[in-house]
Formats: structure tokens, C-alpha cells, sequence
């Protein structure tokens, strides 16, 4: 991939990682699981729920944070390095994009079978708040956006860097 492409990857992926990261941090510094369970008419179960959801998001930004910072570094360099910045998109795609799709208590999905019909794909393991349903749905926009631009980078990094070599 051109040098100038891989460039203004980097640069979509840094906008994109910080408004997920300013989404994540005014939802995750103002909420908490009283004000959830408020929201919550069905409230069996929820808090649990809601612990590990928020133990979820709480991982996705602290990767989404390392991720924009790695990804401010490449731009901000004097010369641009396309290996060093072809690793950090890997890194996003692995780290950031795959954090959100398949988070570690498996609090929500994506039914793939919604991705092209333009209705949310995210699918929850139970009904949530209204105002952490939003934040879900927002935050797949982004993600999807990223992903669909750095599908590039699905295959491991470190195979391509192998396959090169073998070329």
C-alpha cells in the first residue's frame, strides 16, 4: 500500500479513535451503575449486567487510548514510516476494532445478518438503558467506519510482513 494511503488511514483512524475515546469518557465519568439501574425497569440480574459492561468499555478505552496515541505518534514524526504505521493500524484493528465486536463478558453481539440493512447490528444479551443502548449504537458507527476502512489490515500483520519477505 502507497505510503500517502497508508498516511491518511492513519489519519481517519486518529479521528476516529478519539471521538470513540470522547464518547467513552463522558459516558464512563458521569455514569454509574445506581444512575443505570434507575434507567432500568427490569432491574433482576441487571447489575451484574451492568458490571460487566462497564468493565467492558472500560477496556475498550484504555485500548482506544493507547491506540490514538500510537497513532498521533506516526503522524507527528518528522519522516513518516509506513512499516511503523502499517503495525499501529494492525494494532487498532486487533486491539480497538475487535474489543468493541467481541467484548470479553459478551455483553451485546453483532448479528452479522443486520450489517448491510441499515438497522443496528448490535445485538444484547439483555435489554440495557436507554442511555447505554445509545452509547453502543454510536460507538458501532464508528467502529464499523473503521473497520470497513482497515480491512487491509484483518490479515496479522505478521504474516504480510512474511509473505513480503517471501516475494
Amino acid at each position: 500500500m502507497p505510503a500517502e494511503q497508508t498516511k491518511q488511514l492513519c489519519r481517519m483512524a486518529k479521528d476516529q479513535l478519539k471521538e470513540a475515546i470522547r464518547l467513552l469518557e463522558d459516558f464512563l465519568n458521569y455514569t454509574h451503575i445506581p444512575r443505570l439501574m434507575e434507567e432500568t425497569p427490569e432491574k433482576e440480574g441487571m447489575e451484574e449486567y451492568y458490571r460487566e459492561y462497564l468493565s467492558d468499555l472500560r477496556v475498550l478505552l484504555v485500548s482506544c487510548q493507547l491506540a490514538y496515541e500510537k497513532v498521533s505518534l506516526v503522524l507527528r514524526r518528522a519522516t513518516f514510516k509506513r512499516e511503523f504505521a502499517e503495525k499501529v493500524l494492525s494494532e487498532i484493528v486487533h486491539g480497538c476494532i475487535y474489543n468493541f465486536y467481541y467484548p470479553r463478558n459478551e455483553v451485546y453481539e453483532e448479528d452479522g445478518r443486520y450489517c448491510y440493512t441499515q438497522q443496528d447490528a448490535i445485538k444484547f444479551r439483555r435489554r440495557p438503558a436507554e442511555s447505554l443502548r445509545k452509547l453502543t449504537i454510536d460507538l458501532s458507527r464508528i467502529f464499523e467506519t473503521l473497520r470497513d476502512e482497515l480491512d487491509y489490515y484483518e490479515t496479522d500483520y505478521i504474516t504480510r510482513i512474511r509473505m513480503l519477505k517471501t516475494d
